[in-house]
């Protein structure tokens, strides 16, 4: 009969640091540090595309925020003895390219494109949730109290966004958009 090994739980950051969990860790913030340099780019070719001054504001928010974001991800890499590198990410790329789309398939000053505008950036933001949730799990497998905290931060700054975004949608732009004419 076959024996199962299993590893225990690294006891300490040097053990942690040799992990192949660690490994996964600094990929994946390599990961989403592209992703947000990336994203700041898309979001303000949405603003600009935007109609609703209100729907316009909250993206403007949030590059503010994803600025904010790719300086706390520097944190995190500091944090853990990383250099700062990023690594494309065909997710986000991939999200950024259909919100592009999007924008282009609808016709300018319509709050139809704005409900694409808020479509697009929710898929982003639901990308950002699952990677950040991931990430904060994952520093703390690893005993990265620090960067727990600084990426808890940023994963309730995506979740707040998330939330507006809704509440923008549900307020009057995807009801108003429904009577527009193609």
């Amino acid at each position: 009969m076959a024996t199962i090994k299993t590893k225990k739980a690294p006891e300490t950051t040097e053990v942690a640091e040799e992990s192949a969990l660690n490994e996964l860790f600094i990929d994946e913030l390599k990961d989403i540090y592209w992703a947000e340099k990336h994203l700041t780019k898309a979001l303000e070719k949405m603003a600009k595309n935007a109609t609703s001054d209100e729907l316009r504001q909250a993206l403007e928010q949030h590059i503010t925020e994803t600025e904010n974001q790719v300086t706390r991800l520097e944190s995190v890499f500091e944090s853990i003895d990383e250099k700062a590198t990023a690594k494309k990410c065909e997710a986000m790329a991939g999200l950024i390219k259909e919100g592009e789309e999007i924008m282009s398939d609808t016709e300018k000053g319509s709050l139809t494109r704005d409900a694409g505008i808020i479509s697009a950036a929710q898929k982003a933001e639901h990308y950002e949730i699952a990677s950040y949730g991931t990430l904060k799990t994952l520093a703390q497998t690893l005993g990265y109290t620090e960067a727990v905290e600084l990426l808890d931060a940023t994963l309730q700054e995506e979740k707040n966004t998330d939330s507006l975004l809704t509440q923008i949608a549900e307020a009057g732009i995807n009801s108003s958009a429904k009577s527009e004419k193609e």
